[in-house]
């Protein structure tokens, strides 16, 4: 079983930093026959006074060569019981240890600061992050909002390695949103941390956005960097008001604060569908010209489709995904661990109970442990581009590259 891929999670809801830390290790460390080389911890906001202790405490209790994490707002884990939770706004601690034979695993911290230009060679992003393009690394990247610069990283880290999937979160936290991360054995406030996985190991992917589309798609006309102009030769405000007046009464109360652009990730597909669009936030309406702001930039020619989200239609969304994924896997290898990044606008606040992603993600892909945060983005790809999301769960799921 020695060469075999092997993980595991273990979860802690004491109060004490040294006794969650005793707990999480002595299970996680319990349930693998080998010794890890990689950890992967989540800390809950509840601790924040606490993260400069975290990582000495830690090395007392466990000895693995590289060790990443973050703060959150709320931690995902799998019970004793096998059962995954999602912690919210409670002491909470979550470490998952992995053994990856055959697998190279490079940690890496950057600053915003020492991003290269966008217009630099892949070169230069190779010597940033210290791993050769060959290698198709698969990235893990836990990032602050503060210092991180991290769309660039992410274009940068699309450009540098097309055939890699880049997945992650950004750290939480609570009162005054301090956050922590860790890499190694230092915990920085800034940037972004991660490992860049080389070998026999393939990180699936998972990008539930919880929208589903109304009405058709449409193609944009005239905009100008993130406002919409033009919809299909019509002034779009005209032609959302129009939509709107179609959909049933449940659907209009809806549309007045859960009301979402959808562009099309691909150019070239023609039956456009649940999950070929990256969802973005309305930022506002002009009135007087019928234009519509929209959280990303855009250009003429991009297929769009307005959505709506509520906590049945999200339910919905990772359903339909988690059921594709399983209906692929039938020539694959079998999944040995996931990580879940979830964002803090959904959990128990969205569908009004706890649990729900973590526990509907483990009827589909059973018998795997499973950890993660709660974060103030997510991490995913939609298409061949990565971006960071909100009210979104995003699911990377381990195995060895074998088909």
């Amino acid at each position: 079983m020695a060469d075999q891929m092997q993980w595991s999670n273990a979860l802690s809801t004491r109060p004490s930093l040294e006794a969650a830390i005793s707990e999480v290790v002595e299970q996680a460390v319990g349930k693998l026959s080998t010794q890890a080389n990689l950890g992967i911890a989540f800390i809950s906001s509840a601790f924040t006074s606490e993260y400069s202790r975290f990582l000495p405490l830690l090395a007392e209790k466990l000895d693995v060569p590289v060790l990443i994490g973050c703060s959150g707002g709320g931690v995902v884990g799998t019970s004793s019981s096998g059962e995954a939770q999602e912690l919210e706004d409670e002491p909470a601690l979550s470490l998952t240890l992995a053994y990856l034979p055959e697998v190279n695993i490079h940690p890496f911290h950057v600053i915003a600061e020492e991003l290269p230009d966008l217009d630099s060679s892949p070169n230069a992003w190779m010597d940033l992050i210290g791993v050769p393009q060959n290698s198709t690394p698969q990235f893990i990247l836990l990032s602050s909002n503060i210092g991180s610069g991290i769309n660039d990283l992410l274009k940068g880290l699309d450009f540098a390695y097309p055939d890699s999937v880049v997945i992650g979160g950004q750290a939480s936290g609570g009162m005054g949103n301090r956050i922590a991360l860790f890499c190694n054995n230092k915990l920085y406030t800034e940037g972004s941390v991660g490992i860049a996985l080389t070998g026999n190991i393939a990180l699936d992917t998972i990008v539930a956005q919880g929208c589903r589309p109304i009405g058709t798609p449409h193609q944009i006309g005239k905009c100008d960097r993130n406002i919409i102009l033009e919809i299909d030769e019509q002034v779009p405000l005209i032609l959302l008001r129009d939509l709107v007046a179609s959909l049933s009464e449940e659907e209009k109360v809806l549309a007045q604060n859960s009301l979402f652009v959808g562009v099309a990730m691909s150019e070239f597909k023609q039956d456009l569908q649940q999950g070929d669009f990256l969802i973005r936030n309305i930022l506002g309406v002009d009135p007087a010209a019928g234009a519509i702001a929209v959280g990303d930039y855009l250009r003429p020619g991009q297929s769009i489709q307005f959505h709506l989200r509520d906590a049945q239609t999200s339910a919905q969304d990772l359903e339909f995904l988690l059921d594709k994924y399983q209906q692929q896997q039938t020539d694959k290898s079998s999944p040995v661990g996931a990580l879940l990044f979830s964002c803090l606008g959904r959990g128990e606040g969205l569908y009004g109970k706890p649990n729900f992603d973590s526990q509907l993600f483990q009827r589909y892909v059973k018998d795997i442990p499973l950890g993660g945060f709660f974060c103030n983005g997510e991490i995913g790809p939609v298409g061949d581009s990565t971006f960071v999301h909100g009210f979104t769960s995003v699911f990377a799921i381990a195995r060895q590259n074998g088909e």
